[in-house]
């Protein structure tokens, strides 16, 4: 497991202040992108989703757990683009996790507590941030041991 005092601040407060990833995967028919909502643990460098067992993005994570994905805002003002490329393995939470897990995404997207649906960990594996609030081109990397 990662150390926390490894991953770079302004990445533990972009991932918290965000909701929604980009993930990407690959199954026999190809590649394939999907919106999630997600909440950031820093404890364990992990986002967590929920998401249907009939997706595409759940039968290719299930087939090919390494995965990557991106997390950005919006906006046109080239010196305030922030956003994070990452990979990472995908993995349902373990049974003994799920209450809590599902307690702390309902925390962050109360609607879920209507919705049954598996939860998914990915296990961040490598982070890189750009972040031109610091100058144009400023990165920050991560990756776990």
């Amino acid at each position: 497991m990662a150390d926390f005092e490894q991953l770079p601040p302004a990445i533990v407060a972009y991932l918290q202040r965000q909701h929604v990833l980009t993930l990407a995967t690959q199954d026999a028919d190809g590649l394939w992108c999907a919106s999630c909502f997600y909440f950031f643990d820093a404890t364990s460098v992990s986002c967590y989703l929920m998401t249907s067992d009939n997706s595409r993005h759940t039968h290719a994570m299930l087939a090919q757990p390494q995965i990557a994905g991106t997390i950005a805002e919006q906006t046109r003002n080239v010196a305030k683009i922030q956003g994070i490329q990452f990979t990472a393995i995908a993995k349902r939470v373990a049974e003994a996790e799920e209450k809590t897990i599902k307690d702390k995404y309902c925390e962050h997207f109360p609607v879920a507590r209507l919705k049954s649906a598996p939860l998914w960990q990915l296990e961040l594996h490598t982070i890189k941030m750009t972040d031109n609030l610091l100058g144009f081109g400023k990165k920050h990397h991560w990756q776990r041991g």
